[in-house]
């Protein structure tokens, strides 16, 4: 067993867990990095699935309602479906509860701004996946962006494609019923890195399809069904940012294969080629006018590695330090509006503009120091 606690005699925040899923163990492998975080235990509607997370990182399976009723847990870290994300959070916002959701923060804007009205009215925190722009490779990139190597930002590109989750999810329903689709699963890490980069987004405009009706699972256990398809499963469209860029996006799960790069930027003054989103690491690359690529090397930490929990750690940073956080409520809920107004615009076939506007995250100040080995060195 792996006890994910650190031994490390510094403030530590008590953290609880519920949803004891596929994402869960990629958190609390990554929580060994961050002696900040004391995790108290873990909880799912399923006994049988708390039981092995459990088991594997030598921590306490417990109910629902005991971790909720723990003192010692400061911060839930919500990794239930997306569709029990608001309600969940609410549960730990009314148990005097700190709260970090995976992405996206909730199925509508409508029902997300309950769990944010909720946790302001209360004083308490409301954190959101992803956190993969805090990582090396995202921070580098903003880092470049907002000294001005690349000029004002123009316009760019964000493509994400593939055949579909149904090839290698145990369980791919709940990816094409409402609240999926390409956008909602993947579209939170290609808006929040966007944000990061650029700032808020004005309007949207956008263009759905749905190829097929039901779609055939090839992964196990369930090889073989067919499963519904309620949701567009092809969004194309445009950002247009406060800040004057215009961004084109497409998030496809009917893609076989493609060669776009996940994130390409262009200023008045190069090109730049930004890390996946979905990842902490990458390569960067710049172009000047007429120039060729030219590789540049990371300059932050946190770009070696998973580090899905590094947001709950700077969460938990921000509490003893009383800062803000940086993966945010406010910055989840504006993602969700831009998502959102994808659809919004399909079916209207019209510009949406969008309503929340919060700042940019306060860019991470640790850089690397004595080569990758920075662990939990969050200002």
């Amino acid at each position: 067993m792996t006890n994910v606690n650190s031994p490390l005699h510094i403030s530590q925040v008590g953290i609880g867990l519920i949803g004891c899923g596929n994402i869960s163990e990629a958190y609390l492998k990554a929580a060994a990095h961050f002696p900040v975080l004391k995790i108290c235990g873990v909880a799912d509607l399923s006994p049988a699935a708390a039981q092995l997370r459990a088991q594997q990182f030598g921590l306490k399976a417990c109910t629902v309602d005991e971790l909720l009723a723990d003192p010692a847990v400061q911060i839930i870290v919500n990794l239930t479906i997306p569709a029990a994300h608001v309600q969940v959070g609410l549960q730990a916002l009314a148990a005097d509860k700190h709260v970090h959701s995976e992405k996206p923060l909730g199925l509508t804007v409508a029902d997300a701004k309950r769990l944010v009205e909720a946790a302001a009215a209360n004083n308490l925190r409301v954190g959101c996946a992803p956190d993969t722009f805090l990582g090396g490779g995202h921070q580098t990139a903003r880092k470049l962006i907002d000294d001005g190597l690349i000029g004002q930002v123009t316009s760019g590109s964000a493509v994400f494609m593939c055949p579909g989750h149904e090839r290698w999810h145990p369980a791919p329903a709940f990816y094409y019923a409402l609240g999926g689709g390409p956008v909602l699963d993947m579209g939170p890490y290609y808006i929040t890195g966007l944000v990061n980069l650029l700032g808020p987004v004005a309007r949207v405009s956008g263009m759905g399809a749905r190829a097929r009706t039901e779609r055939l699972v090839t992964s196990q256990p369930l090889f073989g069904s067919k499963i519904p398809v309620a949701v567009s499963t092809h969004m194309s469209g445009t950002l247009q940012f406060v800040q004057g860029a215009v961004v084109t996006v497409t998030m496809s799960f009917d893609a076989a294969k493609h060669r776009h790069t996940p994130i390409e930027l262009h200023g008045l003054g190069g090109s730049m080629q930004v890390p996946d989103p979905n990842r902490f690491d990458g390569v960067i690359e710049v172009a000047k006018p007429g120039g060729e690529w030219e590789t540049l090397a990371l300059q932050f930490g946190y770009g070696d590695d998973n580090y899905r929990i590094l947001g709950v750690a700077d969460m938990a940073h921000a509490i003893l330090q009383n800062r803000p956080h940086r993966a945010s409520g406010a910055l989840a809920l504006h993602a969700l509006e831009v998502m959102e107004a994808f659809e919004l615009s399909s079916q209207s076939g019209r510009f949406i503009d969008i309503q929340t506007s919060p700042d940019r995250p306060a860019p991470m100040q640790s850089q690397i120091a004595n080569g990758w080995k920075i662990r939990d060195a969050i200002a």
